[in-house]
């Protein structure tokens, strides 16, 4: 098996590489869109039920949309409109006829053009908008809270497996409120969701803020955001929730009667994470052997490597090992008995590695005799014997652990990758000497904020939640600032 890339060599290459060779995904025939293999799906699948879980634990149902937006209600909000209009794919016709001149090829009707283009949803704000004019008459129909699971398509020019896909994989959740104060609210509970899921799910440490003007999605008052840090120093926006106010309540005549009798129109919000998120579990964790998975992640949580000569010895070894597995599916763990003859112990152990198995549990004879297993651990690649009796609650323990563990390394490795700058040109060369987050004061202008990104490609990640009040000065302008920012490179 060739040996990945490593980080240190070339990062994005270790990804890309990672990405393939762990099974988790691969290009199609399609250009920009992507085949989510088993296993990696399986992963997004553990994503996608805890955080329905989660959604529906906070009074959200789960509802299903057109994926055809027509292009007049696009447009009704001029923002998120002129926001999206580059990355649209646009239906024009629905059907196709034999080439007169090209037997065998088929070209576009010119007879079958629709009186109405139609967007292939980039996002779904219109269509639900739209949609809920119906449903809304009274503060009695408030609030909706709708979430739905479903494809987007944003016709990306730069391709990279899960990071920016044409087509990609995502829930969106799209709420109407009675009062401004119950969509601020909402929009906030669903950030700290995400932040949760993150870190106690993934075991990603996020800091929480809000997006500068220049960053805002389009159509929205104010936009929070959950920013994690990768291996190389880069930030990844892991999730976002918009208050977007009454502007698609306007756009699209959303109005009610409330309890005094009067006319508004509904306040908003949407939310969404998307398949982005298996690129942020990667580049967070994983080493240069392979994948490197929290163990609430994993779809295979321990696997039981036979280490064998003849049959006897695996029929032996594989009594206990299928005891092993019993009592460690009764306490809700998955895991795998690999009694395939076909590859080596040691092609095994590489494999399991490379696809982040969290732990393996290799028994031989003198193990058998022993009654014990050898027992490694994938996040920091130790190994220690272990007495079979009481091995499923030590090992359900030890999966506990694993799990702050990992999240602990990258919160340290975070911590330590944050710094603090109060000139431009100390900004600049920690920016280029180390990376990471960097908390600098802003004067709070789009111009100053444009000028660092031209001639840094750092962007504001967020104005963190809670943030600290202390005075200083912005990097460039001079002009008096009341708080730290966070700036990044960033995916």
């Amino acid at each position: 098996m060739a040996k990945l890339t490593s980080r240190a060599e070339d990062y994005s290459k270790w990804y890309n590489e990672l990405v393939v060779k762990a099974d988790l995904a691969e290009n199609s025939g399609v250009r920009g869109c992507m085949v989510i293999k088993p296993y990696g799906y399986a992963i997004w699948e553990k994503m996608r039920d805890e955080m329905d879980k989660k959604f529906k634990e906070t009074g959200h149902q789960n509802a299903y949309f057109p994926l055809f937006v027509p292009k007049s209600l696009f447009e009704a909000e001029e923002k998120n409109a002129e926001g999206f209009a580059k990355e649209c794919a646009v239906v024009t016709h629905y059907r196709l006829k034999n080439d007169p001149n090209n037997p065998g090829k088929l070209i576009v009707d010119p007879e079958a053009k629709l009186e109405e283009e139609l967007i292939v949803r980039p996002t779904s704000e219109a269509i639900i908008w739209n949609t809920y004019k119906n449903w809304i008459q009274s503060y009695r129909d408030l609030p909706i809270l709708i979430n739905q699971w479903a494809n987007v398509v944003r016709w990306e020019m730069r391709t990279r497996l899960f990071l920016r896909t044409a087509e990609f994989l995502w829930q969106e959740g799209h709420t109407a409120h009675a009062t401004k104060e119950e969509a601020i609210e909402e929009t906030e509970k669903m950030i700290e969701v995400y932040a949760k899921f993150a870190e106690d799910f993934m075991a990603i440490p996020v800091i929480r803020g809000i997006k500068s003007a220049s960053e805002r999605f389009a159509g929205a008052d104010e936009t929070y955001c959950i920013e994690a840090m990768m291996q190389d120093g880069k930030a990844l926006q892991a999730g976002t929730s918009h208050f977007l106010g009454q502007n698609f309540g306007k756009a699209f005549d959303v109005k009610f009667t409330t309890r005094e009798g009067k006319i508004e129109h509904a306040w908003g919000t949407s939310w969404g994470t998307s398949t982005r998120l298996m690129g942020a579990l990667i580049m967070t964790h994983s080493d240069d052997l392979g994948l490197v998975l929290p163990p609430t992640l994993a779809p295979i949580q321990v696997v039981i490597v036979p280490i064998f000569k003849g049959e006897e010895q695996l029929a032996q070894i594989s009594e206990v090992a299928l005891d092993i597995q019993a009592r460690l599916r009764s306490k809700g763990i998955s895991v795998k008995f690999d009694d395939d003859t076909q590859n080596k112990p040691g092609w095994k152990f590489a494999e399991y590695e490379l696809k982040g198995v969290p732990l393996r549990i290799a028994m031989g004879q003198r193990d058998l005799e022993n009654k014990t297993v050898e027992l490694a651990r994938r996040d920091n690649l130790t190994k220690e014997t272990v007495s079979l009796d009481g091995l499923e609650n030590y090992i359900e323990e030890l999966l506990q652990i694993i799990q702050k563990d990992i999240y602990n390394k990258a919160l340290t490795y975070r911590e330590e990758n944050i710094t603090k700058v109060d000139s431009y040109d100390e900004f600049k060369k920690v920016l280029e000497e180390k990376g990471g987050f960097i908390l600098a004061h802003w004067d709070g202008t789009e111009e100053e904020e444009e000028q660092i990104k031209q001639e840094t490609k750092a962007t504001i990640r967020c104005i963190p939640l809670n943030n600290e009040k202390e005075d200083g000065v912005s990097l460039i302008s001079g002009k008096p600032s009341t708080q730290r920012v966070v700036f990044a490179k960033s995916y």
